[in-house]
């Protein structure tokens, strides 16, 4: 049954528990009958009729003599009338016959007695007929409030369209509907106590309408209290209670309250939190509010595989701590392999550990809720198209959450190590920066979006000191998504990045540093790494510029399996200037399997501009969407 439903017929369903309750003892012999409601030519309204009878409801799981066919029978009546009003059909009428014989027909318990005897023979028949009549509507909608003070807020509620009008059809679901958005607009203006004092309908049935008349408590508009913590084991509360302190102060919103929540589940500590506020305002009249935390297990393991044809299998494996030292202090330490095979043997393919650190409350500095530490140190061994690579990397930023929605972050970043053209010599390299970043979050999923856009991007002022030449890294990536029949069915996404080496004389940056595109997660189709510039044996040397495009149609096919079509397209130059005279486009079709985690993915992806030595197809399996 719908939720909406249920809720609206909940009293029904009771007082037909009730009536069951009154039935007599069953005896021994029962009498299994079969019901049949007459279709009305009003699908909702014969949907009620179903979901209140307990004829219907019992027939199967509950069998009963027919002393209780009857009593269930009578009890009907009541349901199936209100059933009736409940679409708007005030003066519907309901009729039941049980064998053929009107319920209420004097000496029907003893014409149904002697069936319960008959062993084997067919059920009762018993018949419902609605004569639903024309159905009523609508005249006058009333809104007032219990004080006069409160009277402004419940006109400034109604001042838009709630969902309700005169002339529209006097049902119970959208009076309900109406009451509730209305609800919902004072207490998102602030007034936490808002509650529904009264509701009157008067039915009208020479004109066949109703009125509706609802009396609103509106209560004072109330800012949050200092919220309080509670439930946690290992966390220490005082840290807590600084991340909460945040809404301290803000007017009340549900909105706000939830974000909050939300944000402290963010920490990634606990595995649920829950936000209770009170009933009544404190001595200073501000709304009390408690964050009740159940704490995650503080260690996790888990392998991460991929897989591409011209890039290899790939497998990461990690171990996380979620609480450190007591503040949601977040290590994640990662070890990764790929190309696994791709290259020749186990010394040919790349690999990479180290790890991150996450720290919330930047080392007690008391910087502030909105503050965050990343630090991270890894070690690489890269056998690629492109290049080889031995290095160390290592960054501490700071990271500032001004919105739900928006994070910046900037902080140091050095990189030291030795590249060259693959199988030739390694040259060192040390470079030093500053890296400038932030991402936009504006879409409804993090792993499965269907509305919204996102943008990441990063500038990385940095200093070349073996070349001595100064050089800024600008990469950045916006994607969109738009649900095209609003069920989340069909889904098309789109996505752009640019990159530019800013002030790079290009013989004078280490490959790594220059930009490549081709594979996953860039153009489908083509081998990784492939577009773009070539040295003088045909290796890809990599450029100055980069601009990339996709456009993938996702649609849900059956259940939890859906399917992609999608063009990828890319080109890399040799200048910083965007250049796309070398413009390579791949169009392909993929599989998704949906999870909780997010969907599993296995696209195909050709060429549409062939290049040399290319592959004639990509294979890309992994975990997550494409973007």
């Amino acid at each position: 049954m719908p939720a909406r439903l249920r809720r609206l017929l909940l009293p029904f369903l009771l007082l037909a528990n009730l009536a069951v309750a009154q039935e007599p003892a069953p005896d021994p012999e029962t009498l299994p009958y079969r019901v049949e409601i007459a279709p009305t030519g009003d699908g909702r309204l014969d949907a009620a009729l179903r979901a209140v009878s307990q004829l219907v409801a019992l027939q199967d799981p509950a069998p009963t003599t027919p002393a209780g066919v009857i009593a269930r029978a009578e009890g009907d009546r009541e349901r199936l009338q209100r059933a009736l009003q409940s679409e708007g059909y005030w003066a519907g009428s309901s009729r039941i016959a049980l064998a053929g014989t009107p319920l209420g027909t004097p000496g029907l318990l003893e014409q149904l007695e002697p069936l319960a005897t008959r062993r084997g023979a067919e059920p009762l028949a018993v018949k419902v007929e609605v004569e639903k009549g024309d159905p009523y509507r609508i005249a006058g909608l009333t809104l007032r409030a219990t004080t006069p003070a409160g009277q402004a807020a419940v006109d400034q509620a109604a001042a838009r369209p709630f969902g309700l009008a005169p002339g529209d059809p006097a049902r119970a679901e959208p009076v309900l509907d109406a009451e509730r958005q209305l609800l919902d607009r004072l207490l998102a203006a602030g007034h936490p106590l808002a509650v529904v004092a009264d509701r009157t309908t008067t039915v009208d049935h020479d004109r066949r309408t109703m009125d509706v008349a609802w009396n609103f408590a509106p209560g004072p508009v109330a800012a949050f209290a200092a919220p309080g913590v509670e439930g946690m084991t290992r966390v220490d509360p005082g840290f807590l209670r600084a991340q909460a302190a945040r809404i301290e102060g803000e007017r009340y919103s549900p909105e706000r309250l939830e974000r909050a929540r939300r944000d402290l589940m963010a920490l990634g500590a606990f595995g649920s939190v829950r936000a209770r506020a009170a009933d009544r305002l404190d001595e200073a009249g501000r709304l009390p509010v408690t964050f009740a935390f159940s704490e995650r297990p503080r260690r996790a393991f888990g392998i991460n595989p991929a897989y591409e044809t011209n890039y290899g299998p790939s497998i990461r494996i990690y171990w996380e701590h979620r609480n450190l030292f007591g503040r949601a202090e977040r290590l994640r330490l990662e070890a990764e392999v790929a190309r696994l095979g791709t290259n020749g043997g186990l010394d040919q393919s790349t690999y990479r550990i180290g790890g991150t650190y996450r720290d919330p409350s930047v080392f007690g500095l008391g910087l502030g809720p909105e503050w965050s530490f990343v630090g991270s140190l890894f070690g690489l061994r890269e056998r690629l198209e492109a290049y080889d690579r031995d290095a160390v990397t290592a960054s501490a930023l700071l990271e500032r959450r001004f919105s739900e929605r928006l994070t910046l972050n900037a902080g140091p970043v050095v990189d030291f190590g030795s590249s060259g053209p693959p199988g030739g010599t390694l040259t060192p390299y040390q470079i030093a920066g500053v890296q400038f970043g932030g991402r936009w979050d504006g879409t409804d999923s993090l792993l499965d979006p269907a509305r919204g856009w996102r943008a990441n991007g990063a500038l990385t002022p940095s200093w070349s000191f073996r070349e001595s030449t100064p050089f800024a890294p600008l990469r950045a990536t916006a994607s969109t998504y738009w649900d095209v029949l609003g069920n989340r069915r069909t889904i098309l996404a789109a996505r752009g990045t640019i990159g530019s080496l800013l002030g790079a004389d290009l013989p004078n940056i280490p490959r790594h540093q220059r930009f490549y595109a081709g594979g996953g997660g860039s153009v489908r189709g083509y081998d990784y790494q492939s577009i773009g510039p070539r040295d003088a044996v045909n290796r890809p040397s990599g450029g100055a510029s980069l601009v990339e495009a996709s456009l993938e149609l996702r649609q849900r096919i059956w259940g939890d399996i859906g399917g992609v079509a999608f063009v990828d397209a890319g080109a890399v130059g040799t200048s910083s200037a965007p250049d796309t005279s070398n413009l390579r486009v791949g169009a392909g079709v993929g599989l998704r399997y949906y999870t909780a985690i997010g969907p599993i993915r296995a696209d195909i992806g050709v060429p549409l501009v062939r290049q040399r030595d290319n592959s004639p197809f990509g294979l890309y399996v992994g975990i997550g969407q494409s973007f």
